[in-house]
């Protein structure tokens, strides 16, 4: 069977042609993969994730609701996970891209981890995703991130961290690929190129990949049926050619989707290990 997304593309490029592509537009709101392929396609993922739900973020205790205000108004909520380490300090900011069909709570306990080793976790719901405004897009999107890890993530003092899941993987390549600063970044379980979907190459993630690439952390996992291997294996092979570190484990799946709580905690600490070392 075919990966959802992938099957979701296939259907839609048969209903709705091969839509050109715009490339980029001043108004990041505008599709770049086809329209209204983008759109449905970001429509249906947003309703695999459902709607939030504050019950979530009221059982992680350091968990406090923020937003972010987009350069172009739009408002992004989310949250902030403070560092609860022993000591009280800070060793740096991470900032999260979950899945497409992820909303910014379902993940919090799981992130709760990082606060405890010292780290300021952000993450927030895609612009119009959950509680968030404004329209679906790619463009949109990635230009979201590029501006929260100049504002969020660049200042702080710490370390500068990324964390992409799954779509949230595109992102963050594609802000490392605009020139965003970071320290360490890892990209979880993301395709090596979107282009085959109708978007413009430059979004692909194997062309965002910095030359050196030794600060970069890349995980795939075998058992993954999202995301398989072989769709990761371009992006992969160059990423180690130019210094990262890839990971490619026989019982790991989609994020988040391990068959057992010990695969997945040993996974969220094979993430935490690297971005702290």
């Amino acid at each position: 069977m075919r990966p959802i997304w992938r099957r979701l593309s296939a259907c839609l490029t048969a209903m709705l042609g091969g839509c050109a592509s715009a490339g980029s537009s001043p108004d990041p709101e505008v599709s770049v993969c086809g329209w209204p392929k983008e759109a449905f396609v970001f429509m249906i993922w947003s309703r695999f994730a459902g709607k939030p739900d504050p019950g979530r973020a009221a059982a992680v205790a350091n968990a406090e609701a923020t937003t972010y205000r987009t350069r172009d108004g739009r408002v992004l909520r989310g949250y902030k996970l403070s560092s609860t380490a022993p000591d009280g300090a800070t060793a740096g900011t991470l900032l999260v891209a979950q899945g497409n069909a992820m909303l910014a709570d379902q993940l919090l306990t799981s992130l709760a981890g990082f606060a405890a080793a010292g780290l300021d976790v952000y993450i927030f719901d895609y612009r119009g995703y959950g509680a968030s405004e404004g329209r679906r897009r790619l463009q949109a999107i990635v230009g979201d991130y590029r501006e929260m890890a100049d504002a969020l993530v660049a200042p702080t003092g710490g370390r500068r961290l990324l964390y992409g899941i799954s779509f949230g993987g595109v992102v963050m390549l594609n802000v490392i690929g605009a020139g965003a600063g970071y320290d360490r970044a890892v990209i979880d379980s993301a395709p090596s190129r979107v282009s085959g979907l109708g978007c413009p190459k430059q979004y692909d993630p194997v062309v965002n990949l910095p030359d050196d690439a030794s600060r970069m952390l890349l995980i795939a996992g075998e058992r993954d049926t999202v995301v398989p291997v072989g769709d990761s294996a371009e992006m992969l092979e160059r990423a180690a050619t130019q210094g990262a570190r890839t990971e490619v484990r026989a019982d790991y799946a989609h994020p988040f989707m391990d068959r057992d709580s010990d695969t997945r905690r040993t996974r969220l600490e094979l993430i935490r290990d690297f971005l702290l070392d």
